[in-house]
């Protein structure tokens, strides 16, 4: 079953992702309401025409009327609003989410969900360094992965009204994982990055810098201006396969720094070729 423009579409979270979302879906000609927790975003979002209808508190009738509801809430907010709400989805109605980390939310929603509701989870590698609704770009999704994350508790019908979900929504690629595979790729290509870039921010604190940058800096540290919140959370929750991915990075920087000290400049030229020929793989022209 694939998703379609005669479904009632309801995202709860209405920040830079829910909102990109809704625009996108919009713009397809789907109902879209919303429900977040402040009220000038929903009156932002109605105003601009991203969305139908919204509200700033869950009202039952809204959930009630659903086919669709997307997540896009923090990983603990988005089980509690389960625990709480869970009664007031339609029978038969499919929630997905967005959240950056599987395995500590997936099994959890999926084994406390009603048994005629389906949670298929999905992760849109997409964002800015800005947030809120007022953010909102669905332009994020045009050459951005797009990753459906099934368990076995999931049917073949939801795995696929998700994948076609991503379609609509623009994305360059569609890809499936499971929870596990997701975290440890997630791990490395986003959670690890974001580290880096925190890390090397702090490690000066010269307030003459920003006047001589160049664009290898600011391209390498644009991550580093953070959602404290949002990613201490996504860190903690996947702090196994973070820890292991810091350990390898630190291997790798700690050889570099042996080779510099010894002025081995063959050694370095091989990790510099090395770094080379692996970048070339995420070239857009490259990607299939």
């Amino acid at each position: 079953m694939k998703i379609n423009n005669k479904m009632n579409i309801l995202i709860v979270g209405l920040g830079l992702i829910g909102g990109s979302y809704a625009m996108a879906l919009k713009k397809r000609g789907y109902h879209v309401g919303a429900i977040t927790r402040s009220r000038s975003s929903i009156d932002y979002a109605l105003d601009k025409g991203m969305i139908d209808f919204g509200a700033d508190t869950v009202e039952p009738e809204i959930v009630s009327t659903a086919d669709v509801v997307i997540f896009a809430l923090y990983p603990h907010v988005f089980i509690e609003w389960i625990e709480t709400y869970q009664r007031y989805f339609k029978s038969g109605a499919v929630i997905t989410d967005v959240t950056g980390v599987k395995c500590s939310v997936v099994y959890k929603i999926q084994d406390m969900l009603r048994g005629d509701v389906e949670f298929i989870a999905s992760h849109p590698m997409a964002g800015r360094e800005v947030y809120g609704v007022r953010n909102s770009d669905d332009a994020i999704f045009r050459q951005a992965n797009y990753i459906v994350v099934p368990t076995e508790k999931n049917t073949e019908s939801a795995i696929e009204l998700c994948a076609s979900l991503g379609e609509e929504l623009g994305f360059r690629k569609i890809t499936s994982l499971t929870p596990e595979l997701h975290d440890e790729m997630i791990a490395f290509l986003s959670q690890l990055t974001h580290c880096i870039a925190v890390a090397l921010m702090c490690s000066s604190d010269n307030p003459n810098l920003r006047d001589y940058t160049g664009d290898s800096f600011r391209d390498l540290t644009r991550i580093a201006k953070i959602n404290e919140n949002m990613w201490s959370e996504l860190f903690l929750l996947n702090k196994t396969a973070l820890l292991k991915e810091m350990d390898a990075f630190i291997t790798q920087i700690t050889k570099f720094k042996q080779l510099l000290a010894e002025s081995d400049a063959a050694g370095m030229k091989e990790m510099m070729i090395c770094s080379t020929e692996r970048r070339k793989q995420f070239d857009t022209n490259n990607i299939g």
